[in-house]
């Protein structure tokens, strides 16, 4: 699919489209182009890392590099998800709910939001937290069926998905390093640059 066949699966990029995507405005007519190679575009522009996985092996197994690379083995991950804790229970990872214990913030997201390379979360994931108030670590964990081209997109599938029960606290994780327009986008209010690593399950 997209790009992530093409750089993950030894064929070559199509460089044209890479280079027109990155020159463009972002108020510019959108390319057709496959979401998946626009997210990755994006998301690598602003600064984040990701590990594409066929398989939830390798998910474990990216898990174990960005620890190892970060010298995490002791460091107690902070979590809000229960669900997220359980399905990486078999690994050697402790969990906090404290915020002030751990370096790195464990989570899910609602969606993958191609246009800007950002991540949609809401309540689900950080409950009442602003951005500024977790770790400035964060590993995210997510598939690729929840890739949507736009914010508008994404935050149309949530209020589809949860009808009467919208989650609150809405926000994009955007900004993996320091910038001069992180203060400038109202749905990252009140966060700081993070530095966030993608763990991407092929799911489709």
């Amino acid at each position: 699919m997209g790009l992530f066949d093409r750089l993950f699966g030894g064929g070559k990029k199509k460089k044209r489209s890479k280079e027109t995507v990155q020159t463009r405005g972002v108020h510019m007519p959108d390319l057709k182009i496959p979401v998946d190679e626009k997210f990755t575009i994006q998301f690598k522009k602003n600064g984040g890392k990701f590990i594409y996985c066929d398989s939830f092996d390798e998910v474990l197994d990216g898990l174990r590099n960005i620890i190892e690379e970060n010298h995490w083995q002791q460091v107690p991950f902070y979590s809000l998800n229960e669900s997220l804790e359980k399905r990486f229970d078999k690994e050697q990872i402790r969990f906090t709910r404290k915020a002030s214990e751990s370096e790195v913030f464990f989570t899910t997201c609602e969606h993958l939001v191609a246009q800007n390379g950002s991540i949609l979360v809401s309540s689900n994931q950080l409950m009442e937290k602003k951005l500024n108030e977790i770790p400035e670590n964060i590993i995210v964990f997510a598939t690729t069926s929840q890739l949507v081209d736009t914010i508008g997109e994404g935050l149309k599938t949530i209020k589809k998905k949860y009808k009467l029960r919208i989650p609150a606290n809405i926000t994009t994780l955007k900004h993996f390093q320091p910038s001069s327009e992180n203060s400038k986008d109202f749905l990252t209010y009140g966060s700081s640059s993070k530095h966030l690593y993608l763990l991407l399950l092929e799911d489709l």
